[in-house]
């Protein structure tokens, strides 16, 4: 299996190089945060590689609830660990730095083939963008959200998402479906807390309905997964905290194992 990911990876990779040249991406760039505005840059952010995970930047359902700084939630400390974990956990040559990609109406977003979004229980996503985030979907693209929580959240990433796919069906990911199986069998997943676990001994929030934790997708016709649904969980504060002696040893790595997983599922399905 190791083998045959290996020589997939290298094609898509050579195809991704490629594909590359023909548009030409946007540079790096930094964005002021909701929580970090002056993070660290590594001093190698800037040599040519292969691959990096790309945020999306969504506005906010509310601007007086963290206006549009909701898309920035644990950016970019939690983006550069799991860069980092990648590049130690397999052979991918990965940047040391996210990418922001918007969802507006030029070519930059079909030039990443995987996008993360992060607080979609409080995203509002504009109809034009919906058009071409079920665009870059259909032509290959994968989106994976996270960090939203309860009843109430489900309902407005629900908005959001059925204006992407009014007629698809959202479902739970089978235990034996090959995200599950890429890189690492993880048939014994358990709900992932962010960092207010740390001080709540909690590993839900806002309510009871925070729980239990909910691994779901949408599937094209071809049986691909091409969103990504965390719900109920925080994969992204465990990339975050990991560095924390505070923050449990088997949150984290269950959150990088199912980040290599995803990613790599996506280069090659």
């Amino acid at each position: 299996m190791l083998r045959r990911w290996r020589i997939c990876a290298v094609v898509m990779l050579a195809a991704l190089s490629a594909w590359g040249l023909i548009y030409a991406q946007r540079p790096f760039k930094e964005y002021p945060g909701r929580e970090y505005t002056d993070f660290p840059v590594p001093p190698d952010w800037n040599h040519p590689s292969e691959w990096t995970r790309a945020r999306l930047r969504v506005p906010g359902q509310y601007r007086g609830y963290r206006g549009d700084l909701n898309w920035t939630t644990d950016y970019p400390r939690s983006d550069r660990h799991l860069l980092q974990g990648i590049r130690r956990l397999t052979k991918i040559d990965t940047r040391s730095v996210e990418q922001v990609v918007d969802l507006d109406d030029t070519d930059d977003v079909y030039n990443w083939p995987s996008l993360y979004a992060v607080e979609v229980g409080h995203w509002n996503v504009p109809d034009g963008q919906a058009v071409q985030l079920r665009d870059y979907l259909n032509r290959g693209g994968f989106l994976m959200v996270d960090d939203f929580h309860s009843t109430r959240e489900w309902q407005v990433f629900l908005e959001g998402i059925q204006k992407v796919f009014p007629d698809r069906e959202i479902v739970d990911i089978d235990k034996s479906d090959p995200i599950f199986h890429t890189i690492y069998d993880l048939d014994d997943r358990f709900q992932v807390p962010g960092a207010q676990y740390l001080y709540s001994g909690r590993t839900y929030e806002k309510d009871e309905n925070g729980r239990p934790e909910h691994w779901r997708a949408i599937y094209d016709d071809k049986g691909r997964i091409i969103v990504a649904i965390c719900h109920n969980m925080d994969l992204g504060d465990a990339w975050e905290w990991s560095d924390d002696p505070r923050y449990d040893e088997r949150f984290a790595g269950l959150a990088y194992r199912i980040g290599v997983n995803y990613w790599i599922y996506d280069l090659t399905h």
